[in-house]
């Protein structure tokens, strides 16, 4: 599970900006009323969904690539070399374009707290540090700064025991590489632990859409899936999975030309494994329906989100999603927030434009997070919590769409100017 994560200097994202799992101290008879949209762990309340709502460019889809790009550090970085450049862009105003990005996150596995946190460059990882809770208390793993002076003995800090030969690790890790994600193909147990949190905990968008592991997650939750739908009043009657081979046309397989050398491009007809699903209505149970070219788009998005959805809320782990409900209707939006309330444990962050969500008979006031873009361009996230006078029995939509809480576009959308744009245009076209 997830309690806190807190990023900064990544695109629209300047100052340091908190998605915070934990619960505020409620105890109202709404709150009361939802208590399935939250569980405890050792006496900590946390919230099992969290919702960004603001308007378009605020900077909603930014917080999803911060984090889709730090979890791809973590995973991947072992194998940078030393012409790796980190594929971001830093805040680019008031100087902060070469200031560094950060990156800290709490979080719970196996029934242990740890913090993990790094900053970088588009050119090198300058900090990094992992601190545990094993017996609930804080203790430090390692903490390293690459600009401090000296060796690998001056820039990393390590606890005696915690893994065996840090320093070897350390020596083997480059600038261009976290110690964790070298830790982890060096076999040592805790790097190994963090990096299969962030490997199999935190699910980052959906499956590719033909992909084998679209395949693998509908043939271990068929039924489930298949009655998810039913109870969304699909008139699906059942769902088939096809492999098949398709003829592709694109560039040719590479071939070594030689040492030095560069292979001239080419293009050529091969065969690629392919995962297709096929529907089943109760009308006609023996006519088959592509789900992605013939069923409609909404359909096609739910079954698409019910296939991660049903294994994070079975299994306990985080979905993250931007635009969940886009081509959903507003009762297939809640269902699914349904479903994560109704786990034990499982948790969803995601974005929204369906304002119908903030609703204290639906969300928390802890659970609805704002997103605004400020004068100077730069992303802010802030809670309806914050709001101290905000009454739960208030119209908290209306509110939003009133603008009360600062995150709605501002549209000078009046007859007048309306009139005046197209009249724009029109003169354009005669000049």
């Amino acid at each position: 599970m997830i309690l806190e994560m807190r990023l900064s200097n990544f695109y629209s994202i300047k100052d340091e900006i908190c998605i915070d799992f934990r619960a505020g101290k409620i105890n109202t008879e709404s709150s009361r009323r939802l208590s399935s949209n939250v569980f405890k762990w050792k006496g900590e309340v946390v919230l099992k969904s969290l919702g960004l709502f603001g308007a378009n460019a605020s900077g909603k889809s930014n917080i999803f690539k911060a984090i889709s790009f730090c979890s791809g550090i973590v995973l991947e970085s072992h194998m940078y070399n030393e012409n790796t450049m980190f594929n971001f862009e830093p805040f680019k105003f008031d100087g902060s374009s070469t200031a560094p990005s950060t990156f800290f996150i709490d979080f719970v596995f196996e029934d242990i707290e740890y913090e993990y946190a790094f900053a970088l460059t588009k050119d090198a990882i300058l900090k990094e540090s992992l601190h545990y809770y094993p017996k609930g208390k804080k203790a430090k793993v390692f903490i390293r700064d690459e600009q401090a002076k000296g060796d690998k003995v001056q820039k990393y800090s390590f606890s005696e025991g915690v893994i065996p030969k840090p320093l070897d690790v350390a020596q083997s890790t480059s600038e261009k590489t976290l110690y964790i994600s070298r830790g982890s193909q060096m076999d040592r147990g805790i790097c190994k632990t963090v990096f299969r949190f962030f490997m199999n905990q935190m699910i980052l968008g959906l499956a590719p859409d033909s992909s084998e592991a679209s395949r693998n997650l509908f043939e271990k939750n068929r039924e489930l899936i298949k009655y998810a739908l039913k109870i969304c009043d699909s008139d699906i009657l059942d769902i088939k999975v096809l492999k098949e081979q398709v003829l592709v046309t694109g560039p040719s397989l590479p071939r070594s030309p030689g040492p030095g050398a560069v292979a001239a491009a080419s293009m050529e007809i091969r065969k690629e494994d392919r995962v297709r699903f096929v529907t089943y209505h109760n009308h006609a149970p023996a006519i088959p329906f592509d789900l992605q070219t013939e069923e409609s788009t909404g359909t096609y998005r739910l079954f698409h989100i019910l296939l991660s959805l049903i294994d994070v809320v079975l299994n306990g782990k985080t979905f993250l999603l931007d635009e969940f409900d886009a081509s959903l209707h507003s009762i297939m939006a809640s269902f699914i927030l349904d479903l994560f309330h109704a786990s034990t444990s499982a948790q969803f962050l995601f974005a929204s434009h369906d304002t119908n969500l903030i609703d204290m008979n639906t969300l928390r006031r802890d659970q609805i997070l704002f997103v605004r873009k400020k004068e100077d361009g730069s992303t802010d996230v802030y809670s309806l919590y914050d709001y101290k006078d905000f009454r739960e029995n208030m119209d908290a939509e209306k509110g939003y769409l009133q603008g009360r809480f600062d995150a709605v576009p501002i549209i000078g959308s009046s007859m007048e100017t309306l009139q005046k744009l197209l009249s724009m245009g029109k003169d354009g076209q005669h000049e």
